[in-house]
């Protein structure tokens, strides 16, 4: 049970620093951070959710939030690149995916 109680302040302590990153939209922290998420996700998983004791079940719904809150502002900061990069070139497709099929020529008939 430690290791995992470990493992969940870890995740925290990297969900936190997640947040951190986010805001001052510093790339290099925000790549670490997913790393380390990724990682502590393969240890926290090996966890039988049901012999997880209070604490450990408070620090699960805290990283579950916290990860939802950093979710939600990646979402904001990529929306307001996009619109930003729209404004500058005048386009409005800069980083929309071509549809099915549209870079594949007909042949001739």
């Amino acid at each position: 049970m430690s290791a995992i109680k470990d493992s969940l302040r870890q995740m925290l302590a990297a969900l936190q620093d997640e947040r951190q990153a986010l805001a001052a939209i510093d790339l290099d922290t925000i790549m670490l951070c997913a790393n380390q998420k990724s990682a502590l996700v393969g240890q926290i998983a090996s966890a039988d959710i049901a012999e997880l004791d209070d604490e450990c079940r408070g620090m699960v719904e805290a990283a579950h939030r916290l990860n939802e809150v950093n979710r939600q502002t990646r979402n904001l900061l990529a929306a307001n690149v996009t619109a930003r990069l729209n404004m500058l070139t005048g386009r409005t497709d800069v980083y929309r995916a071509a549809p099915m099929g549209a870079h594949i020529a007909r042949r001739p008939a």
